[in-house]
């Protein structure tokens, strides 16, 4: 704009310098007329100048309005690019759950795509949606243990007949060492809404091992009343009767749920169930096995050969699994579905049963001897006697010798055959007693003072 002005000056100039010029060339009579035409051109350059300065005006707002045209379509490009990366950081945070502001539509849109495309467990039990709690766990008993080697998991129902649980957790404990206490975490999870039921099986395991709950070692979890389906809405598949598709069927919600709630409390997860012994430094065994294999790519280890005990996980596995189980709970049995997972792993429709099996066997490594064997023979549904037994399992020393101090023994119970009370006490047999009652008693005298620091 300077440059049209500094022109024009100039011309002005170089006018006015001629037109002198010309006024003193000319005659002196004709200067009259001279001056009234400069009067003329002088005005006609005034208003020439005042036309110039509307001009200049004119195309400063032109160019100021260019500028602010082009700081416009900078800042609009600046904005797409930092809009589009924002978006991209926006769908990563949508897939790992966490929502951030960006355009409202673009996040409306992918968070209605998550909602569509990840699987979650209201997909596989919608009932669960009526009530937002009904995954949250009743923690009974428990100090929330974490970061241990091992954690098993030991689902329970109340039984018409015979409970072995106490059992089953005595045989658990009984050959542990104190490092080992503070290496695993066993959880007792009663299947059962009723909570007077939960209370009294929390009261029974307190009762029987009052350091191991106190320690956090024993946990008691129950799930919510809302959990379970309605099952009597289920179909009969397989062939099986109403009765035993409900069993089954609640069968595989206990163990998902069990699995989901133990999946970030140690390194390895071993599924058991409540009527089951250990051998003697099984947990040694166990975690001895489990790291000489930690470099395969296996699924499970198997240290039973029936069903669904004695199989170990990684817990990084569990989700999974779990997931799995939900989406098939209704149709199979819990150790079929166990199996099916494998076939969908590794086995090709294109080859034949003995490769399937092949395969197969590279995901689950089997340990021998058994560790586990199944004792129960009132099954957990109605009327049906188990007689399974792992051929696995070798027979366990049913006594263990002892070096006693002198002491009069005395017993209002009658032994077996030959196994006394005597003979036990000095490691020569095991006590053995046919019908044990209540109030029955056996009394140790010492002929000595003695102090006593623990019980083995």
């Amino acid at each position: 704009m300077r440059f049209y002005s500094v022109r024009f000056g100039f011309l002005l100039a170089v006018a006015c310098f001629i037109s002198l010029t010309w006024i003193k060339s000319i005659p002196n009579d004709g200067v009259s007329t001279i001056q009234l035409e400069l009067q003329t051109l002088y005005e006609r350059l005034y208003v020439a100048e005042q036309l110039g300065g509307q001009v200049r005006q004119d195309l400063s707002s032109i160019l100021e309005g260019l500028k602010n045209i082009s700081k416009a379509a900078n800042n609009t490009h600046h904005t797409i690019n930092n809009t589009n990366n924002t978006n991209n950081n926006n769908i990563a945070n949508i897939s790992t759950g966490t929502r951030i502001k960006t355009t409202r539509r673009w996040a409306t849109i992918k968070s209605s795509a998550q909602t569509i495309l990840q699987p979650n467990i209201y997909l596989y039990l919608p009932h669960l949606r009526q009530h937002p709690d009904s995954l949250i766990p009743n923690v009974v008993l428990g100090h929330g243990r974490r970061g241990v080697s091992m954690v098993l998991g030991i689902p329970t129902v109340k039984r018409e007949k015979q409970s072995y649980l106490v059992t089953t957790l005595g045989s658990l404990l009984y050959s542990l060492t104190t490092s080992q206490k503070q290496d695993i975490l066993i959880i007792v999870f009663v299947a059962e809404t009723d909570s007077e039921y939960v209370s009294r099986v929390a009261e029974i395991i307190t009762t029987n091992f009052p350091k191991e709950v106190q320690s956090g070692l024993l946990e008691v979890v129950s799930p919510s009343q809302y959990y379970y389906p309605d099952f009597t809405s289920l179909k009969e598949t397989l062939g099986d009767p109403k009765d035993r598709v409900k069993w089954r069927t609640k069968q595989n919600l206990d163990f998902s749920f069990l699995m989901l709630y133990a999946q970030d409390k140690g390194t390895y997860y071993v599924q058991l169930e409540d009527d089951v012994v250990a051998q003697a430094d099984y947990f040694s065994d166990m975690k001895t096995f489990a790291n000489q294999e930690a470099s395969k790519e296996w699924l499970y280890l198997e240290f039973s050969q029936l069903g669904f005990i004695g199989k170990m996980f990684r817990t990084r596995d569990l989700p999974m699994i779990a997931e799995f189980f939900l989406m098939f709970h209704r149709d199979k049995p819990i150790d079929w579905l166990l199996d099916h997972i494998l076939w969908v792993k590794v086995c090709s429709p294109e080859k034949d049963v003995k490769n399937c099996n092949e395969q197969k066997a590279l995901l689950k490594l089997s340990y021998k001897p058994s560790l586990f064997q199944h004792v129960g023979l009132h099954s957990s549904l109605s009327g049906k006697l188990q007689q399974l037994k792992d051929k696995d399992f070798k027979s366990q020393i049913l006594f263990k010798a002892h070096s006693n101090p002198p002491a009069e023994l005395s017993s209002s119970m009658k032994h077996y055959q030959t196994h006394s009370l005597e003979r036990a006490y000095k490691g020569e047999d095991f006590f053995w007693v046919p019908s044990p009652m209540q109030d029955d008693y056996v009394l140790f005298t010492f002929t000595q003072p003695i102090h006593i620091s623990g019980s083995v």
